[in-house]
This record gives structure tokens, sequence and C-alpha cells, in this order.
């Protein structure tokens, strides 16, 4: 049985991660981490029945020290996410982060931390197969069509931009595409921002829009040709069977793994 604590229950991707380990033959859920005080444990919040008497906590490091979890999901913030980690390596505890929000320093020093203490961590930008397959056919797709854009499409709550998922998928496409910046040499925009953000030359456009989930779609264009790598998420069950995978894969490894598809 797989000791799991969970940060965020209380959000929509933390509610259905609660539900899935509470409800998993392999899972025991010892505890979950909340920013505000709803009681002392689940049951006492109106999101949950009441057969939920798991113990909730304020402070992590409490948390780590007193339930010594096995693993630690974190759906909680991007500001959160760093600190969160480090605790989690230190403590002993092997974390999966569904939260971006890590500089490229941040994660340096996370992954190498994770090799020092020996000690397994995922960090997931996506849990959904699908969205890590789109992730893997654009970057193959890259060698082919080195002319791409990026459009990502979630609800209006999320509080980054663009997604962890659109970066990622920008950092693998540059992988195998030669650095360059796209459209006219000319092209001036007369309105800032019109033509997106840009990571190594690929655009990225970021759309917010309530009744949205988690979409993307990776646009190759090419001589008379439009190539079109598109993943939708209509809930956020989509996600959970990654992190399921997530919790029993990361008591396997040694190291910090950065992407789903680097460990299907």
């Amino acid at each position: 049985m797989i000791r799991v604590a969970i940060g965020g229950p209380r959000g929509k991707m933390g509610q259905e991660a609660v539900h899935t380990v509470m409800n998993h033959p392999e899972f025991e859920l010892v505890a979950v981490l909340d920013y505000k005080d709803i009681g002392r444990h689940l049951s006492e919040s109106s999101e949950f029945p009441s057969s939920y008497t798991v113990p909730v906590y304020l402070d992590l490091k409490d948390l780590l020290n007193q339930q010594k979890p096995d693993v630690f999901v974190d759906l909680t913030t991007p500001h959160q996410v760093y600190e969160h980690t480090k605790m989690c390596l230190m403590s002993e505890v092997r974390p999966v982060i569904g939260t971006t929000g890590f500089t490229e320093e941040q994660l340096k020093e996370c992954t190498e931390l994770a090799k020092r203490m020996h000690l397994g961590g995922i960090i997931a930008p996506n849990f959904a197969l699908g969205a890590v397959l789109m992730m893997k056919f654009a970057a193959m797709a890259a060698s082919y069509f080195p002319d791409v854009e990026i459009i990502e499409m979630h609800h209006d709550h999320k509080l980054d931009a663009p997604s962890g998922t659109a970066y990622k998928t920008a950092q693998l496409i540059s992988e195998n595409r030669i650095e360059h910046m796209q459209g006219h040499p000319d092209e001036k925009e007369t309105l800032e921002g019109a033509r997106g953000a840009f990571y190594e030359g690929i655009p990225i456009h970021s759309v917010r829009l309530p009744g949205l989930v988690a979409h993307q779609q990776v646009l190759f264009g090419g001589e008379g040709q439009l190539l079109t790598i598109r993943h939708d998420s209509f809930n956020r069950q989509s996600f959970m069977s990654g992190v399921s995978f997530s919790i029993k894969k990361v008591m396997d490894l040694e190291e910090l793994i950065y992407g789903l598809e680097n460990v299907l």
C-alpha cells in the first residue's frame, strides 16, 4: 500500500485526485494540505462525504513529519511548488508535481537534490496520456516542418500563461528544430502581443475563457499544407490515469523526471 498525501484537495484537480486515491486499492490517502482552515478532517468540508476522515494540514512540514507519506501529490499553485518539492525531497518523500511554475534554475536545483537523495520524483506538465502523445508527435513533426505555432486554451481561473504543457511542447520541438524567427522579416506588431510569446522563435498563444478545461493545438505550416496536432481534455477525469500511474511509477525512480513522456 502506497501512502499518499495531496496538496490542494479542494481545487477541481485536487477533488478528482482525492476521489481517485481514496478509491484505488493500492493507495492510502493519509493526509491533505490546504491553505485554508477547513477543519481537522476532509469530512468537515462540504466538497467531500462524511466517510473521508482524512486529516487536513495547513503546514507541509508538519504533514511530512507527522504522517510520513511515501508520495506527495502537489496540485497547489505555481508560487508554492518549488518550496514544496525541496521540502519533500529533504524529508525523503517522493514528489509528484502537477503544478507548473519552476524556473530553469529551480528545476536544476531540485533535479540535483533528488540525485543526491537517490529519490524519485515526477514533474508532469500534463497528466493526460493524449496530451503526452501530442507533445511527442509534435516533437517528431518538427524534424519535417520547422515552422510552427502553439495555441493553448484553458479555463479563465488558470494562474500561469503559457501553460506548462505549451512550454514543454516548445522545448521538445526545439530539440528537432533550428532556432529561427518566423513570419515576414519586416513584420511589426501594431498591437503589442499580437504574435504571442516566443520560445526560441516558436510563437505561443494563450487563450483563457470560461467553459474551457485544457486544450492545445500545434500548427505546422509547409508549402501548400498545414499539419494540426490537437488534444482536448473535457474534464479533470482525463488526468487521473496519469496521476495514478505517476504515484506508482515514482516509487521505482531514483531521480527527478520532468515530463511523463520520459517514463511511459
